[in-house]
């Protein structure tokens, strides 16, 4: 009887903590609501048709079905995030520590059978370049985005695939290419907006007088340019090892594909180093035009000190104060000299302007 009395009571009192829980009583997320905010997308797709989304936890479950592959999009993920995703696709715990630390140059890792790649996206902003960094991970299988500090959303490239379902039955292969595209189309705005800094700087360059904020300008504009060819270069190298080394899962029908990216970063990187070129020159010819101004400036107080140590040498020999000089009891030696130093002072100001000096 006192234990059915105290099942009853504790009955109660459960019921009446479901009904009023304690304010300062916090409710764990488990699974993936606790990864909500991080999870932009998690997507199956069987022959390039869209499944449905899924959740993190049935991501083991679609990666082992021929015909199928899992894409997953990732902003910001924290540990416990990385972790789980570590336990669903397999990934290595080097490229797991890559991702969690991100700042990480553009890159191709191979791990057993899924590649690791770090792409660098830029972006102009208000006049600021802007870089973020996108880690892919990609199997034959699955493909994961997991972004860094870039506003980029992947959503328009994920749509765009979505539309060509007979490109995105060849893998994770396209979804790859879709995402590199996407990257490197978003690099021509910039070097556009580069370009106009570059022409707007080139014509202060030419100004007569010394800016220097002209100078810290050109500087700057060298300096985005430098991080621009970091960020673009290592494309190149990237992505002939995709077609040459990786068939599984870059397959013989989508290589042309990689081969078109190529071609663009050329284009982009050929921009690059010519507004490079252009930009040190610009310098060299800045700073040359301030060292012939400077020049001008010596050369014209150099005009008028000869001229003024014409008077000053013979006024000085008249300070000497000597008795013999028989000019000294003329009436008109004063008047005579005056205008002889005149007279010579005229005719050297003549012959230093025709040369130039003044």
């Amino acid at each position: 009887m006192l234990a059915l009395i105290a099942i009853c009571l504790q009955f109660c009192l459960i019921n009446t903590m479901n009904e009023f829980p304690p304010s300062n009583l916090s409710i764990p997320q488990t699974g993936s609501r606790a990864y909500q905010a991080m999870v932009m997308k998690c997507v199956a797709y069987t022959a390039g048709r869209h499944m449905g989304d899924i959740s993190i936890e049935q991501i083991s479950d679609f990666v082992t079905h021929d015909g199928t592959f899992v894409w997953l999009g990732l902003r910001e993920p924290n540990d416990a995030l990385l972790e789980k995703i570590q336990e669903e696709f397999n990934l290595h715990e080097l490229a797991i520590e890559d991702t969690r630390s991100a700042h990480q140059r553009p890159k191709l890792e191979e791990y057993g059978d899924s590649l690791f790649l770090v792409l660098q996206s830029a972006q102009l902003y208000r006049n600021t370049l802007q870089f973020g960094e996108t880690h892919v991970f990609v199997g034959p299988h699955f493909i994961v985005t997991v972004r860094h500090g870039t506003p980029l959303s992947f959503s328009k490239v994920r749509e765009r695939c979505e539309s060509m379902p007979d490109n995105l039955a060849k893998g994770p292969g396209f979804a790859l290419y879709a995402i590199i595209d996407f990257i490197v189309d978003h690099y021509k705005p910039v070097i556009d907006g580069l370009q106009e800094r570059f022409e707007r700087l080139e014509e202060d360059v030419f100004r007569e007088r010394f800016n220097q904020q002209t100078l810290e300008q050109l500087y700057d504009l060298k300096h985005d340019l430098l991080l621009m060819r970091g960020a673009t270069f290592p494309l190149l190298d990237i992505c002939n090892e995709l077609v040459r080394f990786h068939s599984d899962i870059i397959g013989e029908d989508i290589q042309f594909y990689y081969r078109d990216i190529t071609d663009h970063v050329k284009r982009i990187n050929q921009s690059i180093d010519g507004m490079r070129e252009m930009l040190t020159a610009a310098m060299q010819v800045y700073l040359a035009l301030v060292t012939v101004g400077q020049n001008e400036i010596v050369k014209r107080l150099a005009g008028w000190g000869a001229i003024l140590a014409l008077p000053t040498m013979v006024f000085s020999l008249y300070g000497m104060n000597f008795q013999t000089m028989p000019e000294l009891e003329w009436p008109y030696s004063y008047p005579t000299l005056l205008g002889f130093l005149c007279v010579a002072c005229l005719l050297l100001y003549g012959r230093l302007k025709r040369a130039g000096w003044l």
